[in-house]
Formats: C-alpha cells, sequence, structure tokens
C-alpha cells in the first residue's frame, strides 16, 4: 500500500544451543502428531496392521532356520515333509505380511490426505483472520509455498514416518528377543555397531537440520520473487528488463538450489555410513555364528551351552539380526526425511501462530441503521513506530457529505482509508463513527457500514455476473443488471458472446483495465452502505466514460458520507469539504471555491492541471 515501508532487517541473532533446537523440534513434532490423533481410529487401525504384517514377518527366519535344521547335514537323513511344510508356513506368512503391508499403505493414504486437508483448510482460514498489515509485510508467493511445498512435505514424511518408527521399534523389539533366545553371545557384536550408529546419527543430525530449514526459506523466497516478477511482466517488458530479472532470478534460483544440494548431500552421507555400519555388524555376526557352528560340530555336547548352535539357528540369527540392523538403518533415512519435514512444519506452525486481529471487545456494539457522522480527532499514525505518517489530524465530517481527500503521492491519503476501515488502529487520538470510537465497533459491522472502489481492482475467477454480484449477498438477476447499467458497462457485457455469463480468468486480464474497473464499479453499486470509499475509483477509464462514471456516482454517492481520494480535481470539484493533505498534515481544507481563491498548494495543484 503507499506509504507502507518495506520490512525491516532484524538485526543478527545468535544460534540457538543443541537443547534449545532440540525442544523445538520436538514441540513441533507434537504439535504434528495431534493432526495424526484427529484421525486416531484410522491410525490405530493402520497401526495394527503394520504391526501385525511385522509381527508375522518376525516369524518367518524362525521357520527358516527350523526347515535348514530339517535338512540336516548328513546326506540321505533329509525329512522332506517336514521341510514342505515350513516352506508352506514360510510362504502363507509372508503373503499375510505383504497383504497386511498393502492395506496398510492404503489407509495410511487415507490418513495423509486427510492431514493435508485439514492443515491447508487451518493454514487458509488463518490466513483470513490475519492482520493487513501480515500481507503488506510478507511476499504472497512465500505464504502460498506454506499451503503448498510446506504442507507437502510435512505430507510426505511425517504422516507415514511416525507409524513407521513405531514399527520399526516393535521390529527391533522382537528381533533382540528372538536372538536372545537363540544365542546370547552373539549379540556381543552389537554393542559395538548399534552405538556406533546413534551417535554418527545424532552428530549428523546437527550438521543437516538448519540446512533444512534454510532450504525451505530459499524455496519461499524463489516463490515470492517468481510471484512478483510474473504479475509484472508487462511494466518489465515495458522497461526492456527481462535479462535483468532473470539475471536476479538466477541468484535466488543459485542460492535455492545450494540450499537444496547441501541439505541432500550432508542428509545423504548418513544413510550409507549407517548402512556400512549394519553391514559390518551382520557380517561380524555371520562369522562368530559360523566359528560357534564350527565348534559345535567339532566337541559335540561337550561345548559350553554358551557356545553351542545349530546350523538352522546360524541361520535364523543372521536373519534376525538383519531385521535387527535394518530398522536403524532405516531410521537414518527416516531421520533426514523428519528434519526436512520438521523445518516445513516449523514454517508452517510460525504462520498458524502469527496473531489473528484482535477479538472486538465483548461490550463492542453493531452498527445498525448507520447514519454515516466521522470524526477525527488529534489522531497519529505510522505504520512502523519510528516513521509517522499522519501527525495529528482532526476533523468532523456531518452526515451524507463528500469529503475528498488530495495531495502529493506519500502524503497518506491512503493511510486515512486504511484507519477509517480499521485494517490498522491510530497510535494516538481515535476516530468515531455515529459518536462510537471504532474499537468500541464490531469490525464486521463498520466494514460492512463502507462500500469501497479502489484504485487496484480485483476481480476472481469467474463470470461477471458471479463478480457484480460479490457486492450485495442474494442479488438477483435484475440486481446485477442494474448495477450494470448504472456503471455504464451493461452494453459492453452484452456484447459479449456469453453476456453475464462470460468467464473471467484469473484477476480478470483477459478485458482491459478500464472494463475490470467498472466491473468492480458495478459491484459497488449493489449494498446499500451508509459510507462510500473511492480511491482512485475512475483512474483507469477515459475521460469520456469518466463523465459517464461521475453521473452515475452522483446517484451512488446521494445520501452517503463519502470519502474520495483523487489526482484529477476535475472529479472533486462538487465535494462539500476538500482535504490538502501533505507531509501527513492537512495543510488547506475548504471547498473548491475557497481554496481556489486562497490561492495555495490546492491552488497550484489545480492550475498545474488545467494550465
Amino acid at each position: 500500500m503507499p506509504g507502507m515501508p518495506k520490512t525491516p532487517q532484524m538485526p543478527a541473532r545468535r544460534p540457538p544451543d543443541a537443547k534449545m533446537d532440540r525442544g523445538r523440534r520436538i514441540r513441533v513434532l507434537r504439535r504434528v502428531c495431534k493432526y495424526l490423533l484427529q484421525h486416531k481410529l484410522l491410525a490405530l487401525l493402520a497401526l495394527s496392521l503394520m504391526l501385525t504384517s511385522n509381527l508375522l514377518a518376525l516369524v518367518g527366519p524362525k521357520l527358516s532356520g527350523e526347515a535348514i535344521g530339517a535338512i540336516g547335514t548328513v546326506p540321505g537323513q533329509v525329512d522332506i515333509p517336514m521341510v514342505l511344510r515350513y516352506a508352506v508356513a514360510l510362504l502363507v506368512i509372508y503373503a499375510l505380511s505383504a497383504l497386511l503391508s498393502y492395506l496398510t499403505a492404503i489407509v495410511m493414504v487415507t490418513i495423509s490426505q486427510r492431514i493435508v486437508y485439514t492443515m491447508r483448510r487451518e493454514v487458509f482460514e488463518h490466513l483470513t483472520a490475519l492482520p493487513v498489515n501480515y500481507f503488506d509485510t510478507h511476499a504472497t508467493g512465500n505464504i502460498v509455498s506454506h499451503l503448498s511445498y510446506d504442507i507437502d512435505t510435512i505430507n510426505a514424511s511425517l504422516s507415514n514416518d511416525l507409524l513407521q518408527i513405531c514399527a520399526s521399534v516393535v521390529t527391533v523389539v522382537g528381533s533382540l528377543i528372538m536372538m536372545i533366545t537363540i544365542q546370547p553371545v552373539l549379540l556381543v557384536v552389537f554393542l559395538f555397531t548399534v552405538p556406533a550408529s546413534l551417535l554418527f546419527t545424532k552428530y549428523r543430525t546437527k550438521k543437516v537440520q538448519p540446512l533444512f530449514k534454510r532450504r525451505s526459506a530459499c524455496l519461499g523466497e524463489l516463490n515470492g520473487y517468481a510471484e512478483e516478477m510474473l504479475s509484472g511482466q508487462r511494466t518489465i517488458r515495458a522497461y526492456a528488463q527481462q535479462s535483468h530479472v532473470v539475471e536476479k532470478f538466477d541468484r535466488y534460483n543459485e542460492d535455492a538450489v545450494d540450499a537444496y544440494y547441501k541439505a541432500d548431500y550432508h542428509a545423504a552421507i548418513l544413510g550409507p555410513t549407517v548402512n556400512f555400519i549394519n553391514n559390518l555388524s551382520i557380517s561380524l555376526v555371520t562369522m562368530l555364528g559360523g566359528i560357534c557352528y564350527m565348534l559345535t560340530l567339532t566337541m559335540g555336547a561337550s561345548l559350553s551351552p554358551l557356545f553351542y548352535i545349530e546350523l538352522g539357528d546360524v541361520s535364523a540369527f543372521v536373519q534376525y539380526s538383519r531385521k535387527f540392523a535394518g530398522p536403524i538403518n532405516e531410521f537414518a533415512n527416516i531421520l533426514s526425511e523428519l528434519q526436512s519435514a520438521t523445518a516445513a512444519a516449523e514454517r508452517v506452525f510460525a504462520l498458524l501462530d502469527e496473531p489473528p486481529e484482535k477479538e472486538d471487545y465483548s461490550d463492542a456494539v453493531t452498527l445498525e441503521n448507520c447514519h454515516g457522522e466521522v470524526e477525527l480527532s488529534h489522531m497519529s499514525f505510522g505504520y512502523v513506530p519510528e516513521k509517522e505518517i499522519l501527525h495529528d489530524l482532526t476533523l468532523s465530517v456531518p452526515r451524507g457529505s463528500v469529503v475528498a481527500i488530495v495531495g502529493p503521492t506519500g502524503a497518506g491519503k491512503t493511510t486515512i482509508i486504511n484507519l477509517l476501515m480499521r485494517f490498522y488502529d491510530a497510535d494516538r487520538g481515535e476516530i468515531r463513527v455515529d459518536g462510537y470510537p471504532l474499537e468500541q465497533i464490531k469490525r464486521r459491522s463498520l466494514r460492512l457500514s463502507y462500500t469501497m472502489v479502489l484504485q487496484d481492482t480485483w476481480l476472481f475467477e469467474g463470470t461477471i455476473r458471479d463478480n457484480i454480484a460479490y457486492g450485495l449477498e442474494g442479488a438477483t438477476e435484475e440486481d446485477v443488471k442494474a448495477a450494470a447499467r448504472a456503471a455504464h458497462i451493461d452494453r459492453y457485457i452484452e456484447s459479449l458472446p456469453q453476456g453475464y455469463d462470460t468467464v473471467l480468468s484469473d484477476d480478470g486480464v483477459n478485458i482491459s483495465k478500464g472494463q475490470k474497473q467498472l466491473i468492480t464499479i458495478a459491484r459497488a453499486m449493489l449494498p446499500k452502505s451508509a459510507m462510500l470509499i473511492l480511491d482512485e475509483a475512475t483512474s483507469n477509464v477515459d475521460s469520456r466514460t469518466e463523465h459517464k462514471i461521475q453521473r452515475a456516482m452522483l446517484s451512488l454517492m446521494e445520501g452517503r458520507t463519502c470519502f474520495v481520494i483523487a489526482h484529477r480535481l476535475s472529479t472533486i470539484q462538487h465535494a462539500d469539504l476538500i482535504l490538502v493533505l501533505k507531509d501527513g498534515c492537512i495543510i488547506e481544507k475548504g471547498n473548491h471555491e475557497q481554496l481556489l481563491a486562497a490561492g495555495g498548494f490546492y491552488s497550484s495543484l489545480y492550475h498545474a492541471q488545467f494550465r
């Protein structure tokens, strides 16, 4: 908005220590788990299916070992029926395990999509409740990336990975129990390899987490710049700045690629390293198990039970050691995904934690049958504390009068409108409507008491009829056509092949700016509000159309308190009161004739336009 400063640069902060960072990640994961618990029945079903599948898979190595034991070591003594029974049992168990895994995947897809729907809805709903200054200080592309990239990242990782971790715990514990029952002495290998895996994982996590956070931030900046540049293509081409824009985009793109590369590169080290440690442990288990088996063959029953092991038990132990080490390796890979998802979730929750507009006071009144009497009393305001835009404004606007606000760019004209609509609150002084301070009026009723036509037109994707009817809930076909006639846009609409059913593309880019503005003026014709705000409402139409609209505006303004911002002084000559604003102060006020006779700043502006 005019006069609105760019987002101030925040001072560099000392990076948080590991304990604080870990605590923040835990809080983020807890908040994500709350979304999962909203679907606890489906989550329990998925967990039950996954656990059953894993438990069935845990039976497989034991049966495999028994089958090998039934084969024996002496040729010609193979118990073929027993081997076949174990083979059939293995086939059935692994088939059931695969089927349950497939069902688990279906349930998890359902859960994850429901979580995405809920999160997107909450984020979008919260965006509609945020104050206007949030959108003035945050790039649209960055906000959109919260709804798309960040939530998709959370969906792709957390909803699946959290349950996978639970199932992995069961697999690890189950495998450990089975290995203890087979031969505890072989577990000595894991006393070295498991701590090595955990320590390395912890070390890498500290290094990688900030990289994923930077990756999300860089992508948000890239999206914000791309959205800004794509919306300004006409201006960019008019000034032949394509190469400059592409060059700057390359810098954002390089930053994003660099952030992605560093995050993925350092995260990629984790999985293979842990996998190497686990494979080493399996190799050592195999070697130690083979030594124990050879001792068993050599010494027989005289061997200590601590080292006694059969061939089938060696095979089963090796398979269980794989199942024991496998989830640890998977956990390392999951951890890198969790870091990416946690960084994305942190950005989403930071948005959700942004304070919404202050709630109305419990005793706030609803403006009913608003008269439109407005009073400003010693009002001062600045978008940031160190820079005041408006200084000690005092003004009384009677019901039904037309107040025009003129002045150079940056004088604070639009800022007054922002305060009248209570998009911002005054720093000092107050504004009253019908005798009530704005803080004592419910925002919804205050804003519904105004009708606005802005210089920056906004149309949504839909029919022309829908865009005009947007101004009044329940507007009839005749209401829409009457408004179009009053705005002198009816002939153009009826000349279109689909007439009022013509679909406008995003922000009405398939029609001219003047036609867009006429449609927004037609929209403003529908509500019967007590007050009207016109912010350069005819800036995009030609002089002939402007004269027609001025006649329609006189009808629209009749009986309403009107605030008109205009640079074309010809459009405000009939205003009851003209305020001349400069550097945030009212330097002149009066009607057109009085200000011309005074020979001041307004007079110089007027003669400059009509010289």
